[in-house]
């Protein structure tokens, strides 16, 4: 296809809305003549479903719960007004909490001011956060720094830990899970606290929960009287969470504009509920995510933001796209396998690593660029005559689009002006409803997870094979193999899961489990 050709084919596809300031160009995207047609009745079922949606109805049937998330920067349109109230309620919530501590008046028992969040968190009640903040720092402008603990590995706590040193006595901690249940932020709560109180600090006058009405950590914040409590709905996903309180406690902590970041979610919401495909930045991508894919996933969506500040942009879609849409069954409880598998990194940085393969190895993605018109604050540095550092950012995106182009890989374009708080609001926006209409036209629901649950009851069951383990060590003295150690517990069908268990246990000093070495691994032997 020749350059004019492509012009026009630009023209005819790009998706303009200047009232969010963000342009979807599917043109790249080899589409036959004809497909919005043929696709159309699917589109429109899909649109009905999501226009359902926010009126209430019941989009997760597994768990009979509606989803909301869409009413959290609207809230007039949520369908009852207990929901309208406790979601204008919590937000006035959030601004004045923040406010306070900016101003002092919510302060570390010691003195002084709160200088730094610690979110405690994980998946959606991190990803989302951690977004947030990277995109949206203003450097040592910022009212409070963010740290995260959003793992149970130990290395990584200490690490976060250790460099808050002794500023962790002016740091609020911000522990955020929905049911209070969940193992790693219930894991990096306690490590938090025995941290806190090894510098003799109350963590409870440091603490702030994000959960659910009831639950454990809500029940613990009451008994120990933490500073505040925000609310976590149960129509609210982690996955789609970041413009509830578990997104917007951390970042109006940080000083973040949380009203812009509302304010580019409502607008995009606005125009993504269009039933005019052409004009609809979400259904045009959905639509996009099924032609690649044949509507079985068979390509994966490699995210390449040109913007420093959207480095995290792939790590948060690939909880919000590969949770929603991965799937065994459809709604009809068939097989299906569902999904598209999301990865990415930062350009032009990544040019320099694995667009090598994409433009002459297997075909088997699909690219969204998302490009920012605004380089910076203020003029740049000419590095030729006529060219700054952001005139060549550019120049590799549009020469990575082509070059992918001449080899036959296609791509969407997402471009915005900027970003800031409302332009990082919009894009939010846009993939939580194209995420919702593909489920649509493919059938699954996009609202469960009942693989993340099935993978929480396997780690469960490990941990318990481990208790019984360190009770046969300590009731039985003397060394065995993991073989034999199997047998001894009943659990000769799960001896490789002892093995492992036993090695870890082995190579760290918590338990007291010494291994002996012999002729293979699996000749080791092991004792309290």
């Amino acid at each position: 296809m020749d350059q004019r050709a492509l012009w026009d084919r630009y023209r005819k596809h790009l998706c303009d809305c200047p009232s969010v300031g963000l342009r979807l160009d599917v043109s790249r995207m080899r589409f036959p003549d004809g497909f919005f047609d043929q696709m159309r009745p699917a589109m429109d079922q899909a649109l009905a479903a999501m226009d359902a949606l926010e009126k209430g109805a019941v989009a997760n049937p597994d768990e009979q719960r509606m989803v909301g998330h869409y009413w959290l920067r609207a809230p007039e349109l949520a369908p009852r007004p207990e929901l309208r109230q406790a979601i204008e309620q919590a937000l006035s919530g959030v601004k004045d909490f923040a406010r306070a501590v900016h101003a002092g008046e919510i302060r570390p028992p010691g003195g002084g001011k709160f200088e730094h969040v610690l979110v405690v968190g994980i998946g959606g009640s991190a990803l989302g956060p951690q977004l947030c903040a990277d995109a949206l720092t203003a450097g040592d402008r910022d009212a409070m720094r963010p740290w995260f603990l959003d793992n149970t590995d130990p290395d990584g706590i200490d690490r976060v830990l250790d460099g808050l040193g002794e500023r962790l006595g002016r740091t609020l901690a911000v522990v955020i899970s929905k049911s209070g249940g969940t193992k790693e932020t219930r894991n990096g709560m306690l490590e938090a606290a025995r941290a806190y109180g090894a510098r003799r600090l109350d963590f409870a006058r440091h603490a702030v929960a994000v959960t659910g009405d009831g639950s454990e950590l809500d029940q613990l914040a009451v008994k120990e009287g933490w500073l505040r409590r925000f609310p976590m709905w149960d129509w609210v996903g982690g996955r789609t969470s970041e413009t509830s309180a578990v997104g917007l406690v951390p970042a109006a902590l940080q000083g973040v504009d949380v009203d812009a970041l509302l304010g580019g979610a409502r607008d995009m919401d606005a125009v993504t509920r269009s039933k005019d495909v052409a004009g609809n930045p979400a259904a045009l991508l959905a639509l996009m995510w099924h032609h690649a894919g044949r509507g079985r996933g068979e390509k994966d969506m490699v995210v390449l933001p040109y913007k420093d500040r959207l480095l995290l942009l792939s790590r948060y879609l690939q909880q919000l796209v590969m949770e929603s849409l991965g799937k065994e069954k459809d709604l009809q409880g068939r097989t299906v396998h569902q999904g598209i598998a999301v990865y990415g990194n930062k350009g032009s940085t990544d040019q320099h690593a694995y667009v090598q393969q994409l433009r002459d190895g297997v075909q088997n993605f699909f690219v969204t660029f998302i490009q920012v018109l605004k380089d910076r604050n203020g003029a740049s540095v000419e590095v030729e005559p006529d060219a700054t550092p952001g005139d060549y950012l550019l120049g590799f995106l549009l020469g990575t689009r082509r070059a992918l182009f001449e080899k036959d890989r296609e791509s969407i374009t997402v471009t915005i002006q900027d970003a800031g708080a409302r332009s990082l609001g919009a894009l939010i926006a846009l993939f939580e409803r194209a995420v919702g209409l593909y489920a649509s036209l493919v059938g699954i629901n996009a609202y469960h997870q009942p693989g993340v649950e099935a993978g929480k009851k396997a780690a469960a069951a490990v941990l318990a094979l481990q208790r019984k383990a360190l009770e046969r060590l300590r009731a039985k003295p003397g060394p065995r193999t993991a073989e034999e150690l199997a047998g001894e517990m009943g659990a000769a069908d799960e001896v490789e899961t002892v093995f492992q268990v036993l090695e870890h246990l082995a190579a760290n000093p918590d338990h007291q489990v010494k291994r002996t070495a012999g002729k293979t691994p699996f000749d080791a032997r092991y004792q309290v």
